[in-house]
C-alpha cells in the first residue's frame, strides 16, 4: 500500500512539474556580469589607489583616488576653477577627521575613464591642496560610492590594473574570502583586534582610501583595548578632510579581518572631535596599507568585497619613524612640521628647510623620499637649504616596535 502511494505521489509530482505548478526549484538568474573595461592604475603612499581620467568634454587628463571611504564623488576646487566647471550652493555638510563643512556641488556632469564613460554624477566640491602636497601631485578629485554602487570593480595590487564590470552574477577566485559588509554608502565591516589577552569584536570602516594600517579613535583604544601604560607611542599627524590631525602612532599586538591575522600592526590613535566613528558604534577604520595585501572585488549591488591574498600578503609593515612632516609647495619639498623629542628634532631640522636630496637622491620626489625613510634603524643624509644655505643632516629613523 506505501508502496503504490509514493508512486501515485511520485506521478503527481512530475504532472505537477510539467504543469509549471511547482515553484520551488525556479529561480530568476541575473545575467552573468560582462567585462567593461580594464587599465592600469597607480599606487602612492600606503597603496593608495590613483585613477586617471577625464570630466564632460574636457581633455585635460586629471587625478583620482579611487576610495571606499567617501560616501559619493567630489572634486577639487581649484580644478574647477582651472577647467570652468560651474558649481552650485548646497546646505549639505561633509565630516572628516579634521573637520567639517558645508560643501557646493556640480551637477549632471560626465567622468571618463579609460574605456567607460559614466553620465549623470553630481560631485560635490572640496580642497585637495594638502593632498596634492603630501603626494607630490595634484589630486583633482576622489571616486566613491557615487561610481562603486553602479558597477563591479576588480582592484589587482600585483599587476596594479583595475578591471570594472557590469553588475551581475559573478564567480568570485578560489583561495580568497567573501566578507559581507553593512552597506549605506561607505562599507563597515567586523574585525578581531588583540591587545591584552582578550581579543575584541569591532566595526571598522573599510577605507582603500586612507594610507595606513589602522585609524582607532581614542575612546576604542582606550575603553577596549586599555594599552599598558609602558607602551611606547610616538607623536606624530595625518591628512584628511579638514587639514592636518595631530595623532599618535602605535602598534596593535594583533588584527584579524575574517580568516587572516596580522600581528604587529601599526596603528594611529586619533582624538575623533568630529565623531567620524559615532563611537561606540565603530572603532576606527581599516587603510589600504593593510587592505592592499589582497586583490579586492567590490560588488557593492550584493553587499560583497572578496579578499584574495596576493603576493604582498607578507609584506612588511612600516614601522620607520621620524617625526617629520614635509609637503611639496611649487616644485619644492618643504619641511612643514617637526615632532617634540623625534629623530627630526634631534637631527636639527627647522621648519621652512627645503629638501634637496635624501642620501644623494635628488629627484625631489616625495613619493620617493618617503619611501626611503622607511629605512628604520639607519642613519640618512639630508641635504636641506636654509636661508639659501646648504646645511647636510643624519637624520636617524627609529622604530616604533
Amino acid at each position: 500500500m506505501l508502496f503504490n502511494d509514493c508512486k501515485i505521489l511520485y506521478a503527481l509530482l512530475i504532472a505537477l512539474s510539467s504543469s509549471g505548478c511547482i515553484y520551488g526549484q525556479e529561480e530568476f538568474i541575473q545575467p552573468s556580469s560582462k567585462l567593461l573595461t580594464n587599465f592600469a592604475f597607480k599606487q602612492f603612499s600606503g597603496g593608495v589607489v590613483v585613477v586617471k581620467a577625464q570630466i564632460n568634454d574636457i581633455p585635460d587628463s586629471l587625478n583620482f583616488i579611487l576610495d571606499t571611504g567617501s560616501g559619493g564623488i567630489s572634486l577639487d576646487s581649484s580644478t574647477c576653477y582651472r577647467l570652468n566647471i560651474s558649481t552650485v550652493p548646497s546646505d549639505k555638510t561633509i565630516r572628516g577627521i579634521a573637520g567639517m563643512r558645508t560643501v557646493r556641488f556640480a551637477y549632471t556632469n560626465t567622468l571618463h575613464l579609460p574605456g567607460l564613460k559614466i553620465d549623470s554624477l553630481n560631485f560635490h566640491i572640496n580642497d585637495y591642496e594638502i593632498l596634492s602636497s603630501v603626494y607630490g601631485e595634484h589630486i583633482d578629485g576622489i571616486i566613491g560610492y557615487s561610481f562603486l554602487v553602479r558597477y563591479i570593480v576588480k582592484l589587482n595590487y600585483d599587476s596594479n590594473r583595475i578591471s570594472i564590470f557590469s553588475r551581475g552574477t559573478i564567480k568570485y577566485p578560489k583561495g580568497g574570502y567573501l566578507l559581507k559588509p553593512l552597506l549605506v554608502s561607505i562599507p563597515i565591516q567586523g574585525g578581531r583586534i588583540r591587545e591584552q589577552k582578550e581579543e575584541i569584536m569591532g566595526r571598522f570602516y573599510f577605507d582603500i582610501g586612507a594610507g595606513l594600517c589602522l585609524l582607532l579613535s581614542s575612546d576604542f583604544a582606550s575603553d577596549s583595548l586599555k594599552f599598558n601604560p609602558r607602551k611606547k607611542m610616538y607623536h606624530t599627524q595625518a591628512e584628511g578632510l579638514g587639514g592636518k590631525a595631530q595623532m599618535k602612532i602605535t602598534t596593535i599586538k594583533e588584527f584579524k579581518l575574517g580568516p587572516y591575522r596580522f600581528r604587529k600592526v601599526p596603528a594611529y590613535i586619533f582624538d575623533d572631535d568630529y565623531n567620524v566613528t559615532s563611537y561606540p558604534y565603530l572603532g576606527g577604520l581599516i587603510g589600504n596599507d593593510l587592505l592592499r595585501r589582497f586583490n579586492v572585488i567590490l560588488n557593492y549591488e550584493k553587499r560583497d568585497i572578496h579578499l584574495t591574498p596576493n603576493s604582498h600578503y607578507r609584506d612588511p609593515f612600516d614601522y620607520a619613524y621620524t617625526g617629520l612632516g614635509f609637503y611639496s609647495f611649487e616644485g619644492e619639498i618643504r619641511v612643514t612640521d617637526i615632532m617634540e623629542n623625534s629623530p627630526a628634532a634631534a637631527a636639527g631640522f627647522k621648519i621652512d628647510d627645503v629638501i634637496m636630496a635624501i642620501n644623494n637622491d635628488f629627484s625631489k620626489n616625495v613619493q620617493v623620499y618617503r619611501n626611503i625613510l622607511q629605512s628604520y634603524g639607519e642613519k640618512l643624509k639630508v641635504l636641506i637649504t636654509r636661508n639659501g644655505a646648504p646645511v647636510l643632516l643624519t637624520l636617524k629613523v627609529k622604530s616604533i616596535l
